[in-house]
């Protein structure tokens, strides 16, 4: 065994900048002191200075601005003045200074000084020189423009002090690492729903718990896993969890993090990536919407082939594939932009899964309200499976909205609990905006939105397909002036039939007003765009029309300069759009003329009470002969809402139908 090695104490680093400093220092003391041309200074009185001139001792005068006077003395009378101990160490022209009371007094005494021979010197006038003023005019303006070149550089590479904050690691990794014993990990525990992805990703916690039992069988876990969904849906969320309940580093930055306007940085920024990653193995490394850098290359020829994403992505690339397959580090990324990735991205090997995070459906709903109800103080009115059912369409992130602004709306009141009448204020706040009960509307105004909104509710009554109606109102609401709330079911194919009824029900509002009051106005907008945009959606890409059966138009490549299509089948295309919205209109209105004294029953009523329900279409047509699961759902809880005010009534941004009569909008 060899001696262990005394540990030497160690020892100041030395640093340049004290020689830096010194220097400085010095340079500016000689600055000060004119470069040593004045080595003598004494300050006198002017009864004192008077006399060593009345005496001949002063060859030299100068008088500043500031009534300050400074006196040469001649050489030979130096050392009367200093003294002779002194006399080695006077300079070249020492100096006496004194302040005068009056220039003219002074002038006065000096002529009569030279009248007598006293002094033959020169006299000068001159302006005080402000030593500190010259250093700052001199040195201000380049510490400003250091200051400025510091401030580019920390931001152009990335911000921040430490090694983010210096220019020359700009190249590295930007990433931010969550140890495994962080306080604020996040489990399964704290993600709600997404039952089938969190069986697809425990894979993962498994193999980087236990990577023996997969790798003595020789198996190979995948690489990278990518996370694809709408927005909101929980995917960052997942992938903490995945690092959180695995008890890993866990890496996380996003696509954007290795775009900078230097060329080769995204690159480097790679390298350094996968460097850390290595030290820190068994780890997860996280790229939050990596469709930023992983776009399909050769997409914008107009970049030429020195495409700065292109290299970023060419080093992921290598990357992926450069590191050992059972070296533990797991790539995990999210984007809601899959058909735009690079195909090399995700072949085998690379991303070797597609995990799909959809929206929660009803149960994961209610799951989902349950993490994001616990840190509220609830009342016991509040009943989540309800909640869940008026939400469908919902996101993670719009019902963890939902729950906060339920509580604010509490809070406004000054409440307690957090009641079931908040969150359905906070539903229709968030769909619908903030109510606006104080804007201006002429009676001839109200009574146009009343029954272009009846029309609504009135076909939708009828029509079989069409989702049940929940409630109407003709509060202005955002901007829109009338809404009609639906329940939609949630279904996960739809008919011909079924989307026709809607197209119908959306077209009632139109038919009312022409209908019943003989002119049409701009409210049906919003109406008309979403029937449109129906149309050519089942017609082009959906093969439903009997001219055009059985055929997709629908193109998903990037960056085409051509339709799939002719210009004759697009004429053809435009003509079933036509006919299509047509036969629905003249159904629409067909069938309010049928009903024409209770839709009139029910604008009167809206005119009347501004908001009503379900019920209280119920009492005008009777029971709606198209009785669908939701609306069994539904009249379940109907005992639960019979006391339910305006504003309590479930909203849905994707199905709810929002008929809006602002001017606004009118092209």
């Amino acid at each position: 065994m060899t001696k262990e090695k005394k540990q030497q104490p160690k020892l100041p680093r030395f640093n340049f900048a004290w020689i830096y400093i010194v220097a400085g220092a010095i340079l500016l003391f000689i600055y000060l002191n004119g470069g040593g041309g004045k080595s003598s200074v004494k300050e006198v009185g002017y009864t004192e200075l008077k006399e060593y001139i009345n005496k001949g001792y002063v060859n030299d005068i100068k008088v500043y601005d500031n009534n300050e006077v400074e006196a040469y003395v001649t050489p030979d009378s130096a050392k009367y003045i200093f003294g002779e101990k002194k006399e080695n160490r006077i300079g070249e022209r020492p100096v006496l200074t004194s302040q005068i009371g009056s220039k003219e007094k002074f002038e006065e005494f000096i002529d009569v000084q030279q009248n007598e021979g006293h002094y033959t010197g020169n006299v000068k006038y001159e302006t005080k020189p402000d030593y500190w003023g010259d250093l700052f005019w001199n040195i201000f303006p380049l510490l400003v423009f250091v200051g400025i070149w510091i401030f580019l550089m920390r931001r152009m590479s990335g911000g921040g002090g430490g090694a983010q904050g210096n220019v020359f690691n700009v190249g590295k990794s930007k990433a931010k690492l969550f140890e495994k014993d962080d306080n604020n990990r996040v489990t399964f525990k704290d993600v709600a729903g997404q039952e089938g992805a969190k069986q697809e990703v425990q894979e993962i916690v498994d193999f980087l718990r236990n990577p023996e039992r997969y790798t003595d069988l020789g198996g190979k876990i995948p690489k990278g896993a990518l996370l694809v969904g709408p927005p909101g849906t929980g995917k960052t969320l997942l992938a903490k969890a995945v690092a959180g309940e695995a008890e890993v580093p866990f890496f996380s930055l996003s696509g954007s993090d290795f775009v900078e306007m230097f060329v080769g940085v995204g690159a480097s920024r790679v390298r350094d990536l996968f460097r850390q990653a290595k030290e820190k193995a068994p780890c997860i490394i996280f790229i939050d919407e990596i469709d930023a850098v992983g776009r399909a290359r050769g997409k914008n020829p107009s970049m030429g082939g020195n495409d700065e994403r292109e290299n970023t992505l060419n080093q992921l690339l290598t990357e992926m594939d450069g590191f050992g397959t059972n070296s533990g580090i797991i790539i995990m990324a999210a984007t809601n932009r899959v058909d735009i990735l690079d195909n090399a991205l995700l072949r085998a090997g690379r991303f070797d899964r597609q995990i799909h995070v959809d929206l929660p459906d009803l149960n994961e709903r209610k799951e989902v309200f349950g993490v994001h109800l616990r840190p509220l103080k609830l009342d016991e009115s509040v009943d989540v499976d309800l909640l869940a059912r008026q939400t469908p369409g919902f996101s993670g992130a719009d019902i963890a909205n939902v729950c906060n602004e339920a509580a604010l709306i509490a809070a406004r009141h000054r409440k307690k609990l957090v009641d079931k009448q908040d969150f359905l204020d906070a539903v229709d706040r968030i769909i619908g905006g903030l109510e606006k009960k104080t804007k201006i509307m002429t009676d001839k105004e109200k009574e146009t939105i009343a029954l272009h909104e009846a029309g609504h509710a009135t076909l939708s009554w009828f029509l079989e397909h069409a989702n049940p109606l929940i409630k109407v109102t003709i509060v202005p609401r955002g901007r829109a002036l009338g809404a009609a709330w639906y329940l939609p079911e949630e279904r996960q194919i739809t008919t011909k039939e079924q989307m026709l009824d809607e197209m119908c029900a959306i077209l009632g509002g139109r038919a009312a007003e022409e209908l019943f009051i003989g002119r049409i106005s701009t409210g049906a907008m919003n109406d008309l765009e979403r029937v449109t945009k129906q149309a050519y959606g089942m017609i082009a890409y959906a093969g439903m029309s009997d001219k055009l059966a059985n055929l997709c138009y629908y193109n998903n490549t990037e960056a085409t300069f051509q339709r799939p299509y002719s210009e004759k089948t697009a004429e053809l295309i435009d003509n079933e759009v036509k006919e299509m919205i047509r036969e629905q209109y003249e159904r629409a209105k067909s069938i309010l003329a049928q009903h024409s004294e209770g839709h009139r029953a029910l604008a009167n009523l809206l005119i009347e009470r501004e908001v009503i329900f379900a019920e209280d279409v119920e009492k005008i047509f009777g029971k709606r002969p198209w009785a669908s699961r939701s609306e069994e759902i539904f009249d379940k809880n109907e005992e639960n809402n019979a006391n339910i005010n305006n504003g309590e009534t479930p909203q849905n941004e994707t199905e709810a139908e929002v008929s809006e009569n602002n001017t606004d909008k009118d092209e």
